[in-house]
């Protein structure tokens, strides 16, 4: 066997693989998960490193599509240091286990968008923060029945498809994902034109009969936005977009859920992980109150209050958005739901990187993958460390084990 290989093994581990969590070494090398018969039996190499893990279990990075902002920081918000903001919640959600994101952007002015959009660039992440997968713009397309907590002043439609989008958004170059409402004017072709520039079309905050739904997934739509939130009720005679969880369309549509303990109830979240399993994408929809102490808060234009780690109106029990880490979400999935530690890994790493269409690098511990995983307590779930590119780029203060 030849020294000075590059290599790193993580020994005495389960990883989750296929849908299985297995007892099974994970050989790193240059960032990529490697096939140790290729190095035992043709290169014939052995590792530099050899990590003990000490029985604990290895899944995928969590990969966090819906997030707007955490620690004082609101990505919406018309900022002169909008790079550091980025950077800094990049960073904190490190220790959430999370290893990709996208930074979203709610309905705003069309000079915000002008000036934010070109500086938040699309970065592979380190040890200072989760690489930025891109930016998913929530609104201003979207219908002012279901605007939620956006701003109705900033609200249009698509009228002239693409053209509309290019002249509210500037430069596409940094976003990966446009949630808007599909039976505005306009927005089955404005659809069409940017599923063909590849960024993903998410349909959300909007009052779309099912019909109209399945419509724009016919147009290259793939994504419902925290499904149940913002838009028709479930109804009998006509689901509204919730129908598209069994829509007879031939495509798979993935929808994000909030899974917090809050937003969502736990019989909802039933409801929706047995009608369409492989569809479901957890995403935290964590805003600025994120990671901030109990106490009162500005958060661009508006008052809040933290009260027992949760966010509300300053001044009254409204609940102004979620609070809570990926890593928490899929704790609260796995109890609510009493799904397999697999599926509940699954839906925050391999749905969201199916969803974008990434699932041939990430989202997986599959051979040739990026080593973006994290490594978690087999029960509890606690995130112990987390690992970008094969490096180490966060250890939990209260990890008991000294090699991991």
């Amino acid at each position: 066997m030849k020294p000075n290989s590059g290599l790193t093994r993580f020994h005495n581990c389960f990883i989750l693989r296929n849908g299985k969590i297995i007892k099974e070494d994970l050989w790193i090398r240059d960032g990529k998960i490697e096939n140790p018969e290729q190095i035992f039996y043709v290169e014939q190499l052995e590792a530099d490193v050899t990590v003990n893990c000490e029985d604990l279990l290895i899944a995928p990075g969590f990969i966090d599509i819906q997030i707007n902002g955490g620690w004082g920081i609101d990505f919406s918000a018309n900022s002169d240091n909008v790079e550091d903001g980025v950077k800094k919640v990049a960073k904190e959600l490190l220790a959430h286990g999370v290893t990709s994101f996208c930074p979203t952007i709610v309905t705003s002015n069309k000079e915000m968008y002008h000036k934010t959009l070109p500086r938040i660039q699309k970065t592979q992440g380190n040890k200072d923060g989760a690489t930025i997968l891109g930016v998913h713009l929530e609104g201003p397309f979207i219908s002012l029945a279901k605007k939620g907590a956006h701003a109705d002043e900033f609200i249009q439609y698509p009228e002239k498809g693409l053209q509309s989008i290019m002249e509210t958004y500037g430069s596409l170059d940094n976003v990966i994902i446009v949630t808007l409402a599909p039976e505005l004017p306009g927005a089955l072709e404005a659809i069409k034109g940017l599923t063909a520039k590849g960024i993903k079309v998410a349909l959300g905050h909007s009052s779309a009969s099912l019909a109209q739904g399945e419509e724009a997934v016919r147009s290259g739509a793939n994504l419902i936005t925290h499904l149940f939130n913002a838009m028709l009720p479930f109804h009998h005679r006509d689901p509204g977009l919730v129908g598209l969880l069994a829509s007879s369309t031939d495509k798979q549509v993935f929808y994000g859920i909030i899974s917090d303990g809050i937003h969502t109830h736990p019989s909802a979240l039933r409801i929706a992980c047995r009608t369409n399993p492989e569809g479901l994408v957890l995403v935290s929809d964590a805003i600025a109150a994120q990671g901030l102490a109990d106490g009162h808060y500005s958060i661009g234009t508006q008052s809040v209050t933290m009260e027992k780690g949760r966010a509300y109106v300053t001044g009254t029990k409204t609940l102004c958005g979620s609070t809570a880490g990926l890593n928490e979400c899929v704790a609260t999935f796995k109890e609510s739901t009493d799904c397999s530690t697999e599926y509940a890994l699954e839906t925050a790493s391999l749905h969201p990187a199916k969803a974008l269409g990434i699932d041939d690098r990430k989202g997986k511990l599959n051979f040739g993958c990026d080593a973006d995983f994290v490594i978690l307590h087999p029960k509890s779930l606690k995130v112990l460390s987390t690992w970008i590119a094969g490096e180490c780029v966060y250890k939990s203060p209260s990890n008991g084990t000294a090699n991991v």
